[in-house]
């Protein structure tokens, strides 16, 4: 991306990003009530198709997760039945050979679901066995499959990494070969190493800045099933660090090196904010 470009697009006020977007933007006051929008968001969409007689069809992440406690509450409370739901993980850490994690290890993405959020709702609302998908190394294609057969996704959900990767989507960083924005857009569920600069900003969210810490590997749902759901909803919630990454998702123009940029024809997508990640992006000096 021209310098002179991502300049202009960082200099736009807070208040009127949403007017400049590309993309369908929501602005919320803060971090409570972001999470609240994407628990009410999931819990509504769900209680919906219960009603209507339909299953629900959605792919989830571990990243934002602070919508998870909400999300249990409500659906607990308000008695919104898990039974006919499809829950379809986008990514996973891996170690370094490739191997998933076990479910006792506190970053594994699949242990962290059925912990905090399948195993909270109340066992009569629990969502059956069968109908938890999660992507599987040893079988890359088998989810994608599963998504088909039950008739595609009604919603994704998810967040946007530093450099703009969407699950594990990072861009790809080669001098030997480039991929077109189409190329991306058709990429299937596979195992990918973790960028540095992923490594780095994981390791300060999750591993106390220890990046040793930090699984090397990862299995992501590829571009291709998640541009497919029929709804795409991406929530920023980062504050300082996310700032910039959020302009160029809504400004950006495609670019393979900002992943997330090649979402922004989708028919039905809307990234949430809140108004502190939506500030525009300065410099101070570090403490």
């Amino acid at each position: 991306m021209p310098n002179e470009h991502l300049e202009s697009i960082l200099s736009i006020p807070g208040d009127q990003l949403a007017r400049a977007s590309m993309v369908r933007l929501e602005i919320v006051r803060d971090l409570q009530n972001l999470y609240l929008h994407f628990a009410r968001g999931i819990a509504d969409e769900i209680k919906a198709h219960n009603e209507a007689g339909e299953p629900t069809r959605l792919i989830l992440p571990v990243g934002p997760i602070g919508q998870y406690p909400l999300l249990v509450q409500i659906c607990n409370l308000e008695r919104i039945s898990w039974q006919n739901v499809h829950s379809f993980n986008m990514d996973d850490y891996l170690d370094w050979q490739g191997r998933s994690l076990s479910l006792e290890h506190p970053l594994s993405f699949e242990g962290y679901m059925r912990r905090e959020v399948f195993a909270q709702l109340d066992p009569e609302l629990r969502i059956p066995e069968k109908q938890i998908h999660f992507p599987d190394p040893q079988n890359l294609d088998l989810i994608s499959r599963q998504i088909a057969s039950f008739g595609g996704i009604d919603t994704c959900y998810g967040g946007i990494g530093f450099h703009g990767h969407v699950a594990f989507n990072e861009p790809p960083i080669s001098r030997w070969y480039k991929l077109t924005p189409d190329q991306f857009r058709q990429s299937l569920t596979r195992i990918v190493p973790l960028a540095p600069e992923t490594v780095v900003m994981n390791s300060i969210r999750a591993a106390d800045g220890n990046p040793t810490a930090l699984p090397p590997m990862a299995i992501t749902l590829g571009m291709k099933d998640i541009l497919a759901a029929r709804r795409l909803r991406l929530y920023c919630q980062g504050g300082a660090w996310q700032r910039t990454i959020l302009r160029i998702a809504l400004l950006g123009g495609e670019d393979v090196d900002y992943p997330v940029t090649l979402a922004q024809n989708h028919p039905d997508y809307v990234i949430i904010t809140d108004e502190n990640t939506a500030q525009a992006p300065g410099l101070t000096i570090a403490a």
